[in-house]
């Protein structure tokens, strides 16, 4: 079958290191990614089921892994050579339409008893992911056992599985799985104050879908966005975002609604959250210098393989720094109703086969430039194919 594979070469990943820090995107003609012809993945025990995508996102951690920016955190928990693509929805050997929950947990890897984790409902914080009888893999689409979803099939466990609803256009289902990383984060927002203004950093794939999602569970403060782009702008404000600046404007904006004075690049006072759905030096150091005293700071977009941010102001103000990654099983039920009540299928803004890999990946690499959000593989025609 066709499929996309990213193998360990270390010469190769240099050379797209530097590559796309020249050009973001550019990772994909020099690096260890290419189109060939691999076997199918076989199913690695009881339970498993093969997964023919439709459509398969392209997401940020994909393009680091690209363009060479990845963390190397990773590399114990990712095994090569592996397919990419982790937002999927596909077609079981039955008909069934289906999006795919990628994170490989206990109960997928075949784990009994389970960790904490995983039994008290939060599987995206499994201990075990380098364990059971599958490779180590972050998630599907990192690890060579299952395959991914830039290919014509990869295998995936029955609980992985979410049924899409008839009504849902492909475009909307291939949203779900980030939707569901939105909706996770929105809900931790939620909980420290519903009514507390919020600023999100970011309005790529992310930082739109957050605001989305918290509309979706009842946020009811303002929602204060910093999107680049002209586009994104638009988007923001017809998903639920009251006012939208430039990046360079968030700072001058904050200290405005909130009455915050100024001592250099800092403001005295500043917003209760802000989630930062960028994860650049940049962006973690303004979302520090914005944040009131003793408030929160999510950080929802991966950071870069290295970082250099001054910490000072964490510790001064009493600011909290968390992470937000993945989503439960609920989120994933939520994100479903979110895709088709807020229309979210719009943000597909282009899809291409996967012989035209580069060009789709410098796409979404420059989406926002190019006054586009989500950028996908289409599958549809090559699954017939290669049949």
């Amino acid at each position: 079958m066709k499929a996309l594979l990213f193998e360990r070469n270390v010469p190769k990943y240099a050379a797209a290191a530097v590559a796309g820090r020249l050009s973001p995107g550019k990772g994909a003609a020099v690096g260890p990614i290419s189109l060939q012809d691999v076997d199918e993945p076989e199913a690695p025990g009881p339970g498993w089921v093969r997964v023919r995508p439709r459509l398969s996102g392209i997401c940020g951690s994909d393009l680091a892994t690209i363009d060479g920016h990845s963390s190397r955190y990773f590399e114990p928990i990712v095994s090569f050579p592996f397919v990419p693509g982790h937002e999927v929805v596909g077609d079981l050997d039955d008909g069934t339409r289906v999006v795919v929950v990628p994170i490989l947990t206990c109960v997928v890897r075949g784990i009994d008893p389970r960790c904490g984790q995983c039994t008290s409902g939060h599987p995206n914080r499994c201990e075990r992911i380098a364990f059971g009888h599958l490779e180590p893999g972050l998630q599907t689409g990192f690890c060579e056992t299952t395959g991914g979803g830039w290919a014509i099939s990869f295998v995936a466990h029955e609980s992985q599985l979410v049924k899409v609803p008839a009504a849902l256009t492909d475009e909307e289902a291939v949203l779900i799985e980030p939707a569901a990383c939105a909706v996770h984060a929105a809900r931790g927002v939620l909980s420290d104050d519903p009514l507390a203004e919020t600023v999100i950093i970011g309005a790529g794939t992310l930082g739109l879908l957050t605001v989305a999602a918290l509309r979706a569970v009842g946020h009811r403060g303002s929602i204060l966005v910093a999107a680049k782009h002209p586009a994104q702008r638009d988007l923001a404000k017809s998903l639920g975002a009251d006012h939208v600046v430039a990046p360079n404007e968030l700072n001058r904006t904050v200290r405005a609604r909130t009455g915050a004075m100024v001592i250099g690049d800092q403001l005295t006072g500043g917003a209760n959250t802000i989630v930062d759905c960028v994860g650049s030096d940049d962006s973690l150091t303004q979302a520090l210098a914005i944040v009131a005293p003793g408030g929160d700071v999510v950080l929802l977009g991966m950071p870069g393989s290295r970082t250099s941010v001054d910490l000072t102001p964490l510790w001064h103000r009493e600011t909290s720094l968390r992470g937000c990654y993945a989503y439960t099983s609920d989120d994933f039920a939520t994100a479903t109703a979110l895709v088709a009540d807020a229309r979210l299928g719009r943000l597909v803004s282009a899809t291409y086969p996967l012989s035209r890999y580069r060009d789709a990946i410098a796409h979404a690499a420059n989406a926002g430039a190019r006054g586009a959000v989500k950028i996908a593989f289409d599958l549809r025609n090559e699954k017939e194919r290669n049949r």
